[in-house]
């Protein structure tokens, strides 16, 4: 899952970058509005953390909303500020945000809210995905089920069933996919991705992750689904 951060203070954009980066998402951070903007028009993000006060004004994070709105930008937007008015809650929501979160918050509070963001926006109503073999994606547990039974998965592993599952469909190179379940760690060998899928593919089945001759891996597919 790739998150763009649009925050001005230092500090806490790094908190925020560390703590999302440790769940497996890759973040990129914009300290103002323009480069932010810029970012969002360039790249595709599954979501977007935007601060409402940055350098260009006390509005601007609600600005850059509308401006993406209007170029037909669908990407979940989460409104993250000190201005918990709920006049204020009301314009972020009409500007084209998804969701409000009020400084300072809990960090359980912020992964909950990604979560269940990115989840409605791919039409998905429960916490609960189905995989193949009788698997399931427990994202809010971020464990793998079997038979409801959790099947011990280490941390990356479990970021790379996550990254397949909730897009079954897709094929992903193994840079893609470096990009994703390593975030940030540049010094990461392709090869080592053909380990962790060797690895659960003995844990969850051969057929769990379907080769794509030429360009990677993608999630396998499920029974009675062509």
């Amino acid at each position: 899952m790739r998150v763009l951060l649009v925050e001005d203070d230092p500090r806490l954009a790094a908190l925020i970058v560390e703590g999302l980066s440790d769940d497996g998402l890759m973040v990129d951070h914009a300290p103002n509005a323009a480069i932010g903007r810029g970012m969002a028009e360039l790249e595709l993000y599954d979501l977007l953390i935007l601060d409402v006060m940055l350098p260009e004004g006390p509005q601007a994070g609600f600005e850059l909303a509308r401006v993406l709105r209007s170029q037909r930008d669908k990407t979940p937007i989460l409104f993250l500020t000190a201005r918990g008015d709920m006049d204020s809650k009301l314009v972020g929501l009409e500007t084209g945000g998804d969701d409000y979160l009020t400084k300072p918050f809990d960090f359980r509070e912020l992964r909950a809210r990604i979560r269940a963001l990115v989840r409605r926006a791919r039409g998905e109503a429960a916490n609960l995905i189905p995989l193949p073999g009788g698997f399931t994606l427990d994202l809010a547990g971020r464990q793998v089920l079997k038979d409801n039974q959790p099947v011990p998965l280490t941390p990356r592993e479990y970021a790379l069933v996550e990254c397949l599952g909730l897009n079954p469909g897709r094929a992903y190179s193994r840079n893609s996919l470096i990009e994703r379940v390593w975030p940030g760690e540049s010094e990461v060998d392709t090869k080592v991705v053909d380990v962790y899928v060797s690895s659960l593919r003995r844990k969850l089945g051969e057929a769990f992750v379907e080769t794509v001759r030429g360009l990677g891996y993608r999630l396998g597919r499920m029974e009675g689904v062509p």
